[in-house]
């Protein structure tokens, strides 16, 4: 557990088990510790490397905004400051946009990627909830005194007196549009996408981007071998804020990083 200065960020990080590299990427105003529920189980089968984002957890912000590009270059200058090589890397809500940018902007440095409850672009989400993410700022943040997100950012961060401030580049981070549905279509590795049955994300996009990773056009035939690269899980009784906390997570993805898929054509 320790940091490593990348970008002009001190990075925190911390490695769970042994065995070929996981990392895992947590979603907004959460850390490592968003994924406690399922890492022991990961862990098993895997050395774990959790990040905490810029801004988030034990990772103290820095003077630039929040920007899923930006997050996935740190992530990468930690796996090449580590020594990995080739990782998997699994990242959830917001960590899966920066999971996403990491596979698209340094595809050398991922062998597998892991998106749980993330859309390809902004409009993929529930209108709903772009309406609540288009209101978050420090007013926000100030509202959220007091429960388990800020109860654990003030207990594990450098600078707890940042916590509306997070809220703020947050807001505008989830404000920006984005579509990177091109640059999905042109992924060229195993990719596993994870939906709740009752996810934030509707499922209509759950097969637009599965589409877009060349599931769903046709049957995989008697013997599989018309069956797509990537995979998809939709998990049932599961909503996009208590996916982390299911068993069920870990059961549909060490499956797929730990047994032989056929690449891409």
């Amino acid at each position: 557990m320790s940091y490593a200065d990348v970008n002009g960020l001190r990075l925190w990080h911390e490695v769970h088990g042994t065995g070929r590299p996981l990392v895992l990427l947590h979603g907004g105003y959460g850390a490592v510790e968003m994924f406690a529920p399922v890492l022991p189980a990961l862990a098993e089968r895997r050395r774990v490397i959790g990040v905490d984002l810029q801004g988030h957890g034990r990772t103290a912000d820095v003077d630039r905004p929040l920007r899923y590009e930006s997050m996935a270059d740190d992530v990468a200058a930690l796996i090449r400051q580590l020594g990995l090589g080739e990782t998997d890397v699994l990242g959830y809500s917001l960590g899966g946009g920066v999971a996403l940018r990491l596979a698209i902007q340094h595809p050398e440095l991922v062998r597998r990627l892991v998106l749980v409850s993330t859309p390809c672009r902004r409009q993929g989400w529930y209108p709903e909830v772009l309406a609540a993410m288009a209101t978050q700022g420090e007013r926000t943040g100030e509202r959220m005194r007091g429960t388990p997100p800020h109860e654990l950012y003030a207990r594990v961060a450098p600078r707890p007196q940042d916590w509306p401030a997070l809220w703020a580049k947050t807001g505008d981070l989830l404000r920006r549009d984005y579509d990177w549905s091109a640059e999905v279509a042109a992924l060229v590795l195993p990719t596993l996408l994870v939906f709740a049955d009752a996810d934030s994300i509707p499922t209509s996009h759950v097969a637009e981007f599965f589409g877009l990773l060349g599931g769903g056009h046709r049957d995989a035939g008697w013997d599989g071998t018309d069956r797509p690269a990537s995979r998809l899980a939709v998990l049932p009784g599961l909503t996009h804020y208590d996916i982390l906390t299911s068993p069920a997570l870990p059961a549909a993805v060490i499956p797929f990083l730990t047994t032989q898929v056929r690449a891409p054509a």
